[in-house]
């Protein structure tokens, strides 16, 4: 990147290091966990489903995909919050 700001590449650099501690995270969750979580957030192609679009795909309660999402994301706060310990 010559040329480029330092502060710049620093960015991209902290950006990138953080992606790929979130990616070794969420590699650890259930496939159900996964696939929720990238449903809800758009992650596989920019379009984001609500907990109603999700239930009805997997047959299941809105409040059930309520509850694995917010577990999905809590066992990722933990581990990221644990990672950021061992430093």
């Amino acid at each position: 990147m010559l040329g480029t700001a330092p502060d710049v590449v620093a960015e991209a650099v902290e950006i990138q290091c953080e992606q790929e501690r979130l990616n070794k995270q969420i590699s650890r969750l259930s496939n159900r966990e996964k696939w929720v979580l990238e449903m809800r957030f758009g992650m596989p192609d920019g379009g984001k489903k609500t907990q109603r679009d999700i239930a009805k795909m997997l047959g299941i309660s809105r409040s059930y995909v309520s509850r694995i999402e917010k577990r999905a994301i809590g066992k990722l706060s933990k581990n990221l919050s644990a990672e950021d310990g061992q430093y």
